[in-house]
Parts: structure tokens; sequence; C-alpha cells
């Protein structure tokens, strides 16, 4: 956990910021998932079908729930002690190079690759690794970008 203030955030450019601890992707957080986002697919929900017929052996989180994840992961990466807000600007890119199984664990690892100056504040770029505990290959690897907002000044 790298934890920071508006003025030293752009001298961490370049640094990993720490890797949060490890997150276990439940069934049941699998099953919210679906019906928050209508994606019902049988790989992730029907748990006995896919034990038989996946190639994954069983089911696996939505890529876009272990996308998801990245928000409530970071929070354990960067604290930036005097911002007033941060808001997730986007993604440059996002990979999913392995599946979650349910029951899988998970954990972000974020290195910051750009701090630039935006109107009422900075824009971070970070490098984002989502590592599946006992995989040679991570989970959700993306570029996410944060806008933090500065203090008003009196």
């Amino acid at each position: 956990m790298t934890t920071t203030s508006m003025a030293e955030l752009p001298s961490l450019k370049g640094q990993e910021l720490g890797s949060s601890p490890w997150f276990e992707v439940t069934q049941d957080r699998v099953y919210t998932f679906a019906e928050a986002t209508e994606d019902r697919q049988w790989i992730h929900l029907d748990v006995e079908r896919a034990k038989r017929e996946s190639p994954f052996g069983g089911p696996v989180a939505h890529g876009y729930l272990t996308l998801s994840l990245l928000i409530p992961l970071w929070s354990h990466v960067l604290t930036v002690v005097d911002t007033t807000a941060v808001v997730n600007y986007g993604l440059n890119k996002v990979r999913f190079p392995a599946p979650v199984p349910v029951g899988g664990r998970i954990r972000l690892t974020a290195t910051l690759t750009d701090v630039t100056e935006v109107t009422g504040g900075l824009q971070v770029t970070a490098s984002a690794v989502i590592e599946l505990e006992g995989s040679g290959k991570p989970a959700c690897v993306a570029e996410p970008i944060f806008r933090f907002q500065a203090p008003k000044e009196p």
C-alpha cells in the first residue's frame, strides 16, 4: 500500500505501488454479477454443466467481473490523503489472459506509469495486473486511468 499526497504523487511515476490482499471470487458473487449485467452464460452459472462440458473444468467468473474488482482492490494499493474525489476515467487496454475459476483468489499489483496535470487535479495512468493465485498467467491486465481532484484553494 502506498499512501501519498497530491503534491508527491508525480514523484511516484514508474514505481510499483504495491499489491492488494488476496480476494476470493465466490459463486454467489458470480450469480450477483450475472443478474446485475444480464450475462447469464452457463459457463458462469450452471455449476454441474460447467464441470461436465466447460473447457475450464468448472464455472468461471465473468471477465468483466474480474475487471470490476480492480476498483475495490485498487483501494488497497494507493491512498492519496488530500484528494477530494477520485473518478474512474477509463481504460487504455484490457486483456484477460486466464479465466478465474469460482473459488479462485485474485489480487492486484499496480505500477504508476503516468501522472499529468488536468484542470482541477491530476490524471493517473497505471499498469494493473490482477494475478490469479497458483496460475502462471494473470487473470487480467489493464491500464486504468483515474482523475484525482485537488482540494480547493481558500
